[in-house]
């Protein structure tokens, strides 16, 4: 690492198809506007179509995703496995993600039965309508719109394996085991940095053939999904007592904070690949 410019390669690449269920760990993935190709594509919803997340079902956790080409098959303890053709949808419907109540396509009765019999809620699955513009926000983008499926609010999550290293060594010390970097549901993870260097960084560069800027606008505020043991679904509250000791962030009024969101400057349709040089430019030099 130099003074004037952060140095780094990605060591790992995750989407997540359907949120809040487990990811997905790619050796490469095309980067879209909404962040990596189909993250955050399809989501859980209640009767009244507001989505649920492992925040009020941790046994989503447990729901494994495989991509396959022209499928998404999901499977989980004690069910057949679901396959979900990757084009296909049935009826329009409308839903809600926090604040946004936006348009989407429900998936069909076989699926809202398969979730509903493993979540114990009557729910339905849904697949984000692509031809809405779901905005980050404007205030955090400096202006800049970008457009979302059902991320939590920003197109592309950050983090590195330095953060993850030193929020381990505090665990360990305090008597609890290591955990690993899904509890934290990044996109991106980044080698050859040090720990937090993220929260510095204003743009990242990555060399693939197609070049690719992304901005860094907003530190990710944590909720209690990772204390959700990704292996078992049980909760506890390990990872946010450890967090609380070090990463109260004054950008957020003091809330716990854990990776940066992104937006999208440049790069839509590149292909980004584990061990493709990133640099990038400090916010404050």
């Amino acid at each position: 690492m130099s003074d004037a410019q952060l140095s780094a390669r990605i060591a790992r690449l995750f989407v997540y198809p359907v949120k809040s269920c487990a990811g997905v760990e790619l050796t490469e993935a095309v980067l879209t506007d909404t962040g990596l190709d189909l993250d955050r594509a399809w989501m859980v919803v209640d009767a009244e179509g507001a989505f649920v997340t492992q925040r009020e079902l941790p046994r989503m956790a447990l729901v494994k995703v495989q991509l396959k080409h022209h499928e998404v098959v999901l499977r989980a303890p004690g069910m057949l496995a679901l396959h979900l053709a990757v084009d296909a949808v049935e009826a329009p419907a409308r839903v809600r993600v926090w604040k946004d109540e936006v348009p989407a396509y429900d998936m069909g009765d076989v699926a809202a039965q398969w979730f509903t019999d493993f979540l114990g809620r009557r729910l339905r699955l849904v697949r984000f309508d692509p031809d809405h513009r779901r905005l980050s926000n404007l205030q955090w983008t400096g202006g800049i719109e970008a457009p979302n499926q059902f991320s939590d609010g920003y197109p592309v999550l950050v983090t590195s394996e330095a953060s993850l290293a030193g929020l381990n060594e505090r665990l360990v010390r305090a008597g609890h085991a290591a955990v690993g970097i899904e509890r934290f549901r990044p996109n991106i993870v980044l080698a050859g940095v040090e720990a937090h260097d993220e929260d510095r960084v204003d743009t990242l560069r990555i060399a693939s053939e197609v070049p690719v800027v992304l901005k860094l606008v907003k530190p990710c505020a944590r909720c209690p999904i990772p204390d959700v043991d990704p292996q078992t679904a049980e909760t506890g509250h390990a990872v946010r007592d450890a967090l609380q000791g070090y990463r109260k962030d004054p950008r957020l009024d003091g809330a716990i904070t854990f990776a940066m969101n992104a937006i999208v400057l440049e790069g839509e349709d590149a292909v980004l690949r584990a061990g493709l040089a990133v640099t990038g430019e400090w916010a404050f030099g």
